[in-house]
């Protein structure tokens, strides 16, 4: 079981719950360590006085403020904490607001509040049920490891959650970031109109575990292959940028495209439920169903593999389990996909 990483009060009205703060995600990236070129040695970074050149331990450390030309404030740590002496314990929950007005630019991490003891559960619950039934967040400020938050509050599936936000001077403005904003030029309506079917057509539901990361499966893939003494292949460049005078013709073959699939698979879901022997069996996970209407789908006409693009010949190559396929270039996707016959072995339907 993971650690609590702070513990305080969540405090609303005149209502007080002891909680526990326990991160919410993890960094799953692949860390590497540093070699000197050319040999095995390790390289480390030390703390180390640039006067003596001696290592100091991270005990003897302070922070200093640069005043500028050389002249610092020293700060110690105790001096930080005892400015706060309250806030360092607990979140005050100062308003209720909709979700939907805080742009989601301002957010910045998510952790999981639990309460600290059985006995505060009733309390906890209650807020819980509240903000479920209000649609409503807890605008609220606390201190952690030296710093305050800004964080928003709300209920998830029977939990607390907390994301801490940034504050308005932590964001940046596009005007004054960006060199080369773009110039403000009239589109052309049958071009709005057709963007507006692409991105209709592309419209689905939100399922996060669809997606993945696919670069940290082509980085673990590059250390197998180095490994097994194999040819690294390079990924594929990126796609040059549509011309102008092609934007009208690129929006329409993408909407036919998109047409195309979601035709064969509405017609393989079709299929897959009047199959027999379905009945009485209840209504079935979201994960079957997906996997029935792939199964059905493998079995109807495909779009035409050129009018795809790569992101969808390798999720095609990812249901057909088709192996190397994440450092594939798209027409060694297409290729593979058209010899695998567009049906995965060993999960044939039955």
């Amino acid at each position: 079981m993971a650690r609590a990483i702070w513990s305080g009060a969540l405090n609303f009205g005149l209502v007080t719950v002891p909680i526990e703060l326990y991160s919410a995600t993890q960094d799953h990236t692949i860390h590497f360590r540093q070699f000197q070129r050319g040999t095995s040695d390790r390289i480390r970074y030390l703390r180390v006085n640039e006067r003596t050149g001696e290592e100091v331990p991270y005990d003897q450390i302070i922070k200093g403020y640069d005043l500028g030309g050389d002249q610092y404030v020293l700060i110690e740590p105790e001096e930080l904490d005892e400015i706060a002496p309250g806030r360092s314990r607990t979140i005050d929950i100062d308003a209720f607001v909709d979700l939907e007005e805080i742009d989601p630019i301002y957010f910045q991490k998510t952790y999981w509040l639990a309460p600290a003891k059985e006995e505060f559960d009733r309390a906890y619950t209650l807020l819980i049920e509240a903000m479920a039934r209000t649609n409503r967040i807890g605008l609220a400020r606390f201190v952690m490891r030296g710093r305050e938050y800004l964080a928003a509050v709300r209920a998830s599936d029977g939990v607390l959650a907390l994301n801490t936000l940034l504050f308005p001077e932590d964001i940046r403005s596009p005007q004054e970031e960006i060199s080369k904003l773009p110039a403000t030029v009239e589109a052309r309506e049958k071009e709005i109109d057709m963007a507006v079917n692409l991105i209709e057509s592309m419209t689905d539901e939100w399922r996060p575990e669809e997606y993945h990361d696919t670069y940290n499966e082509r980085v673990m893939q590059l250390i197998e292959d180095k490994r097994a003494g194999r040819t690294v292949t390079p990924a594929e460049p990126p796609r040059e940028a549509t011309q102008v005078v092609d934007l009208f013709e690129a929006l329409s073959r993408s909407v036919e495209s998109r047409r195309k699939g979601r035709k064969a698979s509405d017609k393989a879901e079709s299929r897959t439920r009047g199959r027999p022997g379905r009945e009485g069996k209840g209504a079935k996970s979201r994960a079957e169903e997906r996997a029935a209407k792939s199964r059905g789908k493998r079995r109807q006409p495909e779009p035409d593999l050129s009018e795809l693009t790569k992101d969808e010949l390798d999720r095609m190559a990812r249901d057909l389990d088709i192996k190397g396929r994440s450092k594939m270039r798209r027409d060694e996707l297409e290729k593979a996909l058209k010899e695998a016959g567009k049906q995965p072995a060993g999960r044939r339907a039955s």
